[in-house]
């Protein structure tokens, strides 16, 4: 890693030349919820003026770059009895700027889970080598939790990542291509005054935080309470649609379906995201389903987010960015299901308060 400092002018000459030479995404606002509050998305930016960089954390992550919502896995062309397959492992290459370290620890877990695995993806795999990835600190949303995870903070999984300490930019730089295309620009080697107020930064982010989820032992936690009243509880507030599964920077689970063309000479196999939380996630040929229940589908996502996962790489998937409770129609938050859990297993509840009407 080498680190360097540069002034928020130089900055934006430096982006601004970036994005005018590569197809370039950035935070912008797209709209404003019910509270008046502004809404981002990374959406395509053609010049520095295009970027909101005070914005707050996008509606959904930088996840859909890498693993968009349906994509085409191969392509099939029918001649007379014999047939033609194409598959094509292409990404053109893409600059990602402004994300916030929770979603580039969810970029690192994906990387664990798609090219450090026993099957690599390809496809992921292709994208992922050619996007150049912009990392922004910022202060922390109040009901964000990536503190407790320790996903804060981030030191892999980019090519540069930018510290406000005021007046410039402090710099990691993290890839030989970021540090060539940061040669032509003035950037200047950090002072002891800029270490310290790197130092405080930080520690101001640390202090900012509003929201605590104890993790302490919840794989454990999950071992004991698998047949707990919770699961019930919030359950049957879930409405089975997914949401929280679309807008996860880490969930992954998909499905393959095959669609012939009309008129019979060509089809395409394709993948799309899906969700645990799917009614039919888990029905089997024959109609069987092994989670019939809303409890059982909300509670085998909170297993592979905060067990599952832990077991075989030794970390929870979940990055704390609170996307899901946000996005939640009828206000299932990890926090709530998380404390009921503890609260339970700690005081040997054997029922739980009813969960609020839904609205």
């Amino acid at each position: 890693m080498i680190y360097k400092v540069i002034s928020k002018s130089e900055f934006r000459k430096f982006i601004d030349a970036l994005v005018r030479q590569n197809t370039s995404f950035g935070p912008r606002q797209v709209d404003r919820n019910t509270a008046d509050e502004p809404i981002y998305q990374f959406m395509p930016v053609s010049s520095v003026d295009d970027i909101e960089f005070d914005y707050t954390l996008t509606t959904s992550s930088a996840k859909h770059f890498f693993l968009p919502f349906r994509d085409q896995l191969s392509r099939f062309s029918f001649q007379n009895s014999d047939f033609e397959q194409h598959v094509a492992y292409e990404a053109d290459p893409v600059v990602l700027i402004g994300l916030r370290p929770c979603d580039i620890s969810a970029l690192n877990i994906l990387d664990d889970v798609l090219l450090n695995g026993r099957y690599p993806s390809p496809y992921y795999l292709a994208k992922r080598k050619n996007t150049f990835v912009i990392g922004m600190d910022h202060l922390p949303l109040p009901d964000c939790f990536c503190k407790s995870l320790a996903h804060h903070t981030v030191s892999t999984g980019f090519n540069l990542f930018c510290s406000d300490i005021g007046e410039k930019y402090y710099l990691s730089i993290n890839s030989s291509k970021a540090f060539t295309y940061l040669e032509e620009f003035q950037t200047e080697e950090p002072s002891c005054e800029d270490n310290c107020l790197m130092t405080r930064r930080r520690k101001l982010i640390s202090e900012s935080f509003r929201t605590e989820v104890d993790v302490t032992s919840l794989p454990s936690i999950l071992d004991i309470e698998f047949e707990s009243p919770v699961w019930d509880k919030w359950g049957a507030k879930c409405l089975n649609c997914g949401t929280c599964a679309m807008v996860c920077p880490t969930c992954y689970c998909y499905s393959v379906d095959e669609h012939f063309d009309i008129d019979l000479k060509g089809a395409s196999r394709n993948r799309q995201l899906y969700s645990c939380n799917l009614v039919d996630f888990a029905v089997v040929a024959g109609g069987h389903n092994f989670r019939p229940k809303n409890g059982d589908r909300l509670k085998y996502r909170y297993y592979h987010q905060h067990r599952g996962f832990a077991e075989n790489a030794n970390q929870q998937i979940c990055v704390g960015c609170n996307r899901c409770g946000r996005a939640c129609l009828t206000g299932i938050n990890p926090k709530a299901v998380i404390n009921d859990l503890r609260m339970e297993k700690e005081s040997c509840m054997t029922c739980v308060s009813p969960s609020p009407d839904r609205t």
